[in-house]
């Protein structure tokens, strides 16, 4: 595969994923996501909640969880209260109820940083996967597959991509941290 189709296919991924990660904050709003990397420890095994679970969201402040083995419940109610989520389940031995609280002034101040700090991440993601691509690059040319034009000019694209995609990444950023703000 050509240098920048492979560097543009990973800049996506890694848009994607930070995109991801911005799903996992929660914003006061109830969303099954929120619960989506939480794992439970199952017979033994860690074991991601959505495979022994459904989690729904019927209401805007609460999650409904519905487990395959109702055995598990205690485990799952366990792993949410470890969770740095901050949330309190409670069970009535069919299902569990997670209650979604308001957030609080500061707790969405807390999470604002998190935003940041996920959005730093990606776009040292991005950066990181420049610096590969340009290493590629300049070897191709020290090895005579390409001419000094070429390598300039591929350089030059590869920054056009970083700058694309660091750019899709703050906007994800402000999206999600406007989201977090609005009451």
């Amino acid at each position: 595969m050509d240098i920048m189709e492979e560097a543009e296919r990973k800049f996506k991924r890694a848009v994607e994923v930070t995109g991801e990660e911005f799903g996992t904050i929660r914003t006061g709003r109830a969303s099954p996501i929120l619960l989506e990397r939480l794992n439970v420890n199952y017979y033994g095994t860690s074991t991601p909640l959505n495979q022994i679970s459904t989690v729904s969201a019927p209401e805007a402040r609460l999650l409904i969880i519905q487990p395959y083995d109702r055995n598990a419940i205690a485990e799952i109610e366990k792993a949410i209260t470890q969770s740095d989520l901050g949330f309190v389940p409670s069970d009535d031995g069919q299902v569990i109820r997670v209650p979604v609280p308001q957030l609080t002034e500061d707790r969405r101040k807390d999470l604002g940083k998190l935003v940041r700090t996920r959005a730093e991440e990606g776009r040292v993601a991005v950066r990181n996967i420049r610096r590969d691509a340009d290493k590629l690059l300049r070897d191709e040319e020290k090895n005579g597959q390409s001419t000094k034009d070429d390598l300039h000019r591929d350089l030059e694209s590869v920054q056009k991509l970083t700058d694309k995609y660091i750019k899709d990444i703050d906007e994800l950023m402000e999206k999600k941290i406007k989201e977090l703000m609005e009451i």
